[in-house]
């Protein structure tokens, strides 16, 4: 009897680490998959970050963009005006001109007149002068290509314009060329 004991009690430990191995079994696949559920978890908390950040690149992307064409179309014609000024700065200056001649002066008139309405046009669409001359030097809207030395003026004001500055809308087309009174105390001092 005691060997069908111990049979019995060998297949019941045997049974029970049977069971004890397939409980292990079940609970290392439970863990593996609670690790992988935690992996997967992960993966797709990550694959929301990216497509968040995909999301908001694409939505910045389309901002820029949508800016940039506004800025082309508003400032869409300053090139052609640009071209233009240099012409139109000669024309000023024909029309201008003091002549004896009345049938020059007539024709004169005239151009002045047309040259008048081209500027006009040219101010609504957003052309304006660059105020310079009795101003104080920027070199933002102005370009200092001489300097005097008058003591009767202040420093850095611009004496004398050489060529007409413009700005379109918000932006420099043409600094304005100016001449600049510039004077130290120590040139006054070794003119003397």
């Amino acid at each position: 009897m005691e060997d069908k004991d111990i049979k019995e009690e060998e297949l019941t430990i045997n049974e029970n680490e049977q069971e004890v191995v397939k409980e292990e079994k079940k609970k290392n696949k439970k863990d593996k998959k609670a690790d992988e559920i935690e992996l997967l978890k992960e993966q797709v908390k990550l694959e929301k970050e990216n497509y968040l950040k995909s999301r908001a690149e694409l939505e910045n992307f389309k901002k820029r963009t949508n800016e940039e064409r506004i800025k082309d179309r508003k400032y869409a014609a300053s090139n052609l005006i640009h071209d233009l000024l240099l012409p139109l700065d000669q024309l000023k200056k024909v029309v201008n001109f003091e002549v004896e001649d009345p049938a020059l002066k007539n024709y004169l008139i005239g151009f002045k007149m047309i040259n008048d309405q081209i500027y006009q046009v040219l101010e609504e669409d957003g052309l304006k002068e660059i105020k310079a001359l009795g101003e104080k030097f920027d070199p933002n809207f102005h370009h200092a290509v001489e300097k005097e030395n008058d003591l009767e003026k202040e420093n850095g004001i611009v004496t004398s314009v050489i060529s007409t500055g413009y700005m379109y809308k918000d932006r420099i087309l043409r600094p304005s060329m100016v001449k600049v009174n510039e004077w130290s105390e120590e040139n006054n001092e070794n003119n003397k």
